[in-house]
C-alpha cells in the first residue's frame, strides 16, 4: 500500500513538470524576437549590472519591496537616472539586422569596445496562464547585452545579445536619439546627489558654525513644536530674529542637493584651500538622531590662485557661482551659491523682531 501510493506521487510530480514544460512554452514565451528583446516588465528587475572593456564597472541594485536603488550596494542612486534606464530597457525596439556582410565586423567592434549590461530579474519556477498561476520565485540572470556605437544617422545603438549570431540595431520609436548613453558604467555618475531630504516636521536642530567670525555662528533648536535660536559661541539664546528668514531658513532642506561630485580637484587647491579650516561648518539633525555634516570651501576660478592670490579683495579670483563642499567627511561635491543663499548666512542675518521662538505649521 505505501509503495503505491509513492508510485501515485510520483506520477503526479511528473505530470506537474510535464505540464510546467507545456505551459511555459504555450504561455510564459514571446512570439516574436522582437518582444522578447526588451524587457516587458521592468518592476521584475533586482540588479542591472554594468562593466565596460576598461574595467570601469557599476551594479544598481534594487532595495526589496521599494522603488529605490542603490549603487554597488552602498550608496542610494539617482531614481531619476534609473527610472530613465529603466524606461528604455523597456522601449528600445530592434530597427533591424545587422547585415550579414558586417556582422562580422561589428561582432569585432563590440568585443574591443562595448559596454557589457547584465540584467537580473525575479522569476517564478512555474509561471502559467499569463502569470496567473505563479509559484517558487527566485532571481536570476535573464539578459546579457552588449551595447556598441551608434549609427550613422545618431538613432540607433549596434547592439548584441549573448547567446544571439547576429547584431542589431535599437532604436526606440519616436525618439530621436541613440540608447547607448544610457549605459553609464561609471559608478559615480548613478550616485543621488541628495544632501538631505527634511520636512520641517522631522529637523531637528541645524547649526552653521563659521570659523573666521565664531561670534556669528549659530543654531536653529527644536522646542516642541517650534524652534528658537542660539549662538554658538556662548549658547545664549537670541531673543530677535527674523521669524520670516528662519521659516525660509529651515524650509531650505527639503530635497536640497549638491551640484556634483568634484572628481578631479587640481593638486593646489588640495595642498591649500583644503589645508586651511573650512569657510562654514554646516551640521544637521533630524528627529531621529541622524545627522550629516557638510564643510564647505571657497573655489578659485583659476587653481593657481590658491598659491599667488592677488588682493583678497579682488573677489573676481573666485568662482562666484559655486563652492567646494566635503560631505560627512567623505565625499568632496561641488554646491551652488545659488542653492544654498538661505542657508550660508551668519547669525545677524536672522535678526529683525522682537520673537524669541517661532512656531512654523509642519
Amino acid at each position: 500500500m505505501k509503495k503505491k501510493r509513492i508510485n501515485i506521487t510520483v506520477i503526479i510530480i511528473m505530470l506537474l513538470a510535464v505540464a510546467a514544460i507545456v505551459a511555459n512554452r504555450i504561455y510564459g514565451q514571446t512570439a516574436t524576437y522582437d518582444d522578447d528583446y526588451h524587457i516587458e516588465d521592468t518592476s521584475t528587475i533586482t540588479k542591472i549590472y554594468l562593466v565596460d572593456k576598461l574595467d570601469n564597472h557599476t551594479l544598481l541594485t534594487r532595495v526589496e519591496n521599494d522603488t529605490t536603488w542603490l549603487v554597488d550596494e552602498q550608496y542610494e542612486a539617482s531614481q531619476p537616472l534609473v527610472r530613465s534606464l529603466l524606461e528604455t530597457l523597456n522601449t528600445m525596439r530592434i530597427r533591424h539586422r545587422v547585415n550579414k556582410a558586417a556582422a562580422k565586423n561589428e561582432i569585432k567592434l563590440l568585443a574591443g569596445k562595448s559596454t557589457k549590461v547584465e540584467i537580473y530579474q525575479m522569476v517564478y519556477r512555474i509561471d502559467w496562464f499569463h502569470h496567473k498561476w505563479q509559484w517558487f520565485p527566485h532571481e536570476k540572470l535573464t539578459n546579457t547585452f552588449y551595447i556598441g556605437h551608434e549609427t550613422q544617422d545618431l538613432l540607433g545603438t549596434v547592439m548584441l545579445r549573448e547567446g544571439d549570431k547576429w547584431p542589431v540595431v535599437i532604436h526606440i520609436p519616436g525618439f530621436r536619439g541613440f540608447v547607448g548613453p544610457q549605459f553609464i558604467t561609471n559608478p559615480l555618475l548613478w550616485r543621488s546627489h541628495r544632501i538631505v531630504d527634511l520636512p520641517i516636521s522631522k529637523i531637528e536642530r541645524i547649526e552653521l558654525e563659521i570659523p573666521a567670525v565664531p561670534e556669528e555662528s549659530f543654531a536653529i533648536c527644536r522646542e516642541g513644536e517650534g524652534f528658537y535660536m542660539e549662538l554658538l559661541e556662548n549658547h545664549q539664546r537670541v531673543e530677535g530674529f527674523d521669524t520670516a528668514r528662519v521659516a525660509q531658513f529651515l524650509s531650505s532642506f527639503t530635497n536640497l542637493n549638491f551640484d556634483e561630485y568634484a572628481a578631479a580637484v587640481p593638486k593646489t587647491e588640495l595642498d591649500t584651500t583644503f589645508s586651511k579650516p573650512p569657510r562654514t561648518i554646516l551640521r544637521i539633525k533630524d528627529t531621529e538622531g541622524n545627522e550629516h555634516v557638510l564643510k564647505t570651501y571657497l573655489k578659485y576660478n583659476n587653481p593657481d590662485d590658491a598659491i599667488n592670490m592677488p588682493d583678497p579683495d579682488m573677489y573676481e579670483v573666485f568662482d562666484l557661482n559655486r563652492l567646494y563642499a566635503v560631505l560627512d567627511d567623505k565625499d568632496t561635491v561641488l554646491i551652488q551659491y545659488f542653492v544654498f543663499d538661505n542657508i550660508l548666512q551668519q547669525a545677524s542675518f536672522f535678526r529683525g523682531n522682537a520673537n524669541s521662538s517661532i512656531v512654523i505649521h509642519q
